[in-house]
């Protein structure tokens, strides 16, 4: 099976071809040909807030909702700006590094925050 292609949307190899269309099993996700995977990829290059925003370093952003932190029992409550964020490639999605007043340094997911 030579002519592999991969899912736009959850990056999945298990994607195959039904007639006209490609197919992902694991997302359900379902594109035409070459042409519109190739517009996909490169809007997913970008990170995006909760809103579809792209945020860009030195940005700042308001967080949405309470997010518990790992390891302690202190929470980031929603509402909460945080100035001079950084973006980062991370593989388990934690993609903005910042510091947080009163917490310190911690990564966030962009799903999690608004451009403010």
């Amino acid at each position: 099976m030579t002519d592999t292609m991969k899912c736009p949307t959850c990056n999945s190899e298990h994607a195959y071809q039904d007639r006209d269309l490609w197919v992902c099993p694991e997302c359900g996700h379902e594109w035409s040909g070459a042409a519109d995977a190739v517009v996909d990829t490169a809007q997913d290059a970008s990170v995006r807030d909760a809103n579809g925003n792209v945020l860009a370093d030195g940005d700042s952003v308001i967080v949405i909702k309470d997010l518990k932190i790992k390891g302690s029992s202190s929470v980031v409550k929603g509402g909460t700006k945080v100035r001079n964020i950084r973006l980062q490639d991370a593989s388990d999605g934690h993609n903005i590094a910042c510091k947080i007043d009163g917490i310190g340094a911690m990564n966030l997911k962009s799903e999690f925050v608004k451009k403010a």
